[in-house]
């Protein structure tokens, strides 16, 4: 098969022509060279098998054309994403790893020969960048960082200890976050990022993480005691942290891409594995349960096909994503959601066939949930939707959810399918798990919106009607456990705590 060199790249080859070489190499190595079942249960990837998936150049689709690049567009970018994870999700991981949260920062925010220089590596060289920002203490509490930074005579001094940082040992580049340290030994409070060429000292692996699942890509702990050339620094259009909300906005964004070929693959999976079985003298796609869940597959690929619509026509690469924190949000959130249910119900359709770690079913649940924990918990995430909300809705005195949604650009047209349930006044000071709650109950109203007006696109009828029950259920679901939610109270031990002292009275 040939491969798109730089030149027809800069000439924009016909992205469907890209996209079937880039599918058909991926089949090649994952069906034909590779037993994926097998290599499911060893750590890493064949080198043979990534250098022959980047001479596809499928990170071409995050970089400009000025950079013989095939021009950043989202919507390639995404269908990248989507194809890959059809055949791989930790490949598709590693896919946006590199592009949404290496590429895309440096080409915002990066000096222009540094970024010209990093650009021909990755076209040219098949290099890869990652980002650490985690910390062994201060996980999702990022904004306390302890790793620093202060200036030298060259650049900078940046020392600390980051770990869950993908591609550890493995990447060619690492984009690094950092807080000043003033002279007084104190940390600022905004938060820096650096760019680190690894064909440079300082970064010293002290432990690979035994992940759980995504056994392609390794993790670990990774001591930082780097000098970073002036040029390195990135720079923000206001703070840093307004930065790192960007890039983290932006990715969250485009977490649909991967949901949407993974979850596609769960439904292929699904079906021919329903439509061959034969339980009880019928197919298994006759009995009602299981075209329950067929159904629900079907209608979290509409939803993921919405976002990857709407990501596609409001985002660029040349504009800044801070203020779409709803968006992302409850983007990323519900399409990780979505994803781990997808493989939950692949596993009980397979049956103990499926629990194993070699199977489809079986890795496709492990790999999955992580998804719902980095980039923001999920938990975390909804309660951020919940107080978003609320701070907007106290902002114009309007505390009356339909009335509220009804008016806003992200819910106008989904309102009135809900609006028995919708219709109540919120208590702004309520409870955190309450908040929780409620935002799931808004990331399911966002996303029916974007059905909606994916229909309206001219998308499947049929799809994007049960996907609109689907969502109506799933919203009056939530807002039901919102209202009847009791008051949790944790019970001290005592003494009588053992069943079996009942039975001897």
């Amino acid at each position: 098969m040939d491969v798109p060199s730089l030149n027809t790249i800069k000439e924009n080859l016909a992205f469907s022509t890209f996209l079937k070489q880039y599918k058909e190499r991926l089949q090649d190595i994952f069906t034909r060279r590779l037993n994926i079942d097998k290599m499911s249960l060893k750590r890493g990837l064949p080198p043979f098998a990534l250098k022959s998936i980047m001479q596809c150049k499928p990170l071409s689709v995050f970089i400009p054309e000025e950079y013989n690049g095939r021009g950043g567009h989202v919507s390639e970018s995404l269908s990248m994403l989507e194809t890959t994870a059809y055949e791989s999700l930790p490949l598709s991981l590693m896919m946006g790893i590199n592009g949404a949260l290496f590429l895309q920062p440096v080409i915002r925010y990066g000096d222009e020969e540094v970024r010209q220089n990093i650009m021909n590596r990755v076209l040219n060289d098949e290099a890869m960048g990652g980002l650490m920002i985690t910390e062994p203490d201060y996980g999702s509490d990022a904004l306390h960082m302890q790793t620093s930074y202060s200036e030298t005579d060259d650049g900078y001094h940046v020392e600390g200890l980051k770990h869950w940082a993908g591609l550890t040992g493995w990447a060619d580049y690492w984009l690094i976050t950092a807080r000043e340290q003033t002279k007084s030994g104190r940390l600022g409070r905004d938060i820096s990022f650096f760019i680190h060429d690894n064909r440079e000292p300082g970064i010293e692996v002290e432990e690979y993480y035994n992940n759980l699942g995504l056994y392609m890509l390794p993790y670990g702990k990774n001591r930082i005691n780097i000098d970073v050339p002036g040029a390195h620094k990135l720079q923000p259009d206001r703070t840093g942290i307004q930065m790192m909300l960007d890039i983290l906005h932006r990715s969250r964004l485009q977490f649909p891409g991967m949901a949407i070929g993974f979850i596609r693959r769960m439904l292929d999976e699904a079906t021919d594995h329903c439509k061959d079985r034969m339980v009880g003298g019928q197919s298994l796609i006759n009995y009602d349960q299981v075209k329950e869940r067929i159904t629900r597959l079907q209608s979290y690929f509409t939803i993921s096909s919405a976002m990857c619509a709407f990501t596609s026509s409001r985002t660029t690469i040349e504009e800044p994503v801070t203020t779409m924190d709803l968006s992302a949000n409850a983007i990323k959130a519900y399409a990780t959601d979505m994803m781990h249910e997808a493989s939950q119900s692949l596993l009980q359709l397979f049956g103990a066939k499926g629990y194993r770690n070699d199977h489809i079913a079986g890795r496709s649940l492990v790999d999955s949930r992580p998804f719902q924990i980095f980039e923001g918990s999920n938990d975390i995430l909804y309660q951020q939707i919940s107080e978003s909300v609320i701070k907007r809705m106290r902002k114009i005195g309007e505390l009356n959810l339909y009335r509220f949604f009804s008016n806003h650009d992200l819910t106008d047209k989904a309102g009135e399918y809900v609006k028995s349930s919708l219709d109540i006044t919120i208590d702004p000071k309520m409870a955190q798990r309450k908040l929780v709650q409620l935002g799931k109950a808004i990331s399911r109203l966002i996303s029916l919106n974007l059905t909606i007006e994916l229909g309206q696109r001219g998308f499947n009828e049929k799809l994007t009607d049960h996907t609109i029950q689907h969502l109506k259920s799933e919203i009056e679901n939530w807002l039901h456990r919102y209202h009847d939610m009791p008051e949790p109270s944790v019970v001290e031990a005592d003494s009588n705590m053992n069943w079996l002292d009942l039975m001897n009275r």
